[in-house]
């Protein structure tokens, strides 16, 4: 399920460039710490492609948790990008709105990332695709 909060980016979007450092933060053994700074990044550029064609929405429940969204994450979608078989979409079906794994072979689907819930089959003709989820912004601590 996804919220029905959709915000789209102002067109002119601030820079704001902080530091991306030159190493990986490993997640296994800790390494040396370096404190060479690779350059800055701005987020913006980093998230946002086509900045009047993306918006961002809530993602509500436990269907995709196993591509890494949970309930309350950000959503960033893009509905300029043209989704392909494997895709994760937000997608209408008989006016509801909801996040899920597209799958066009061997039938076309919306796949939840949960084994608890079972495929949503529909036809291309009732299937309404609002955009491609590029990336997923996860609060650790409420």
């Amino acid at each position: 399920m996804v919220t029905s909060i959709f915000s789209t980016p102002d067109e002119e979007i601030p820079v704001l460039a902080l530091p991306l450092f030159a190493d990986y933060c490993r997640a296994g053994v800790p390494s040396p710490a370096a404190d060479y700074i690779e350059r800055t990044l701005d987020l913006n550029e980093y998230c946002i492609r086509h900045p009047s064609a993306t918006y961002f929405v809530r993602a509500e429940g436990d269907s995709m948790v196993l591509a890494g969204i949970n309930s309350g994450d950000l959503l960033v979608v893009d509905r300029a990008e043209t989704p392909q078989h494997g895709d994760i979409v937000i997608a209408a079906v008989e006016g509801e709105f909801t996040v899920k794994r597209l799958c066009l072979t061997p039938r076309l689907c919306l796949e939840p990332m949960n084994t608890a819930y079972q495929p949503i089959y529909v036809e291309a003709d009732r299937l309404e695709i609002f955009g491609k989820v590029l990336h997923v912004i996860h609060t650790l601590r409420k």
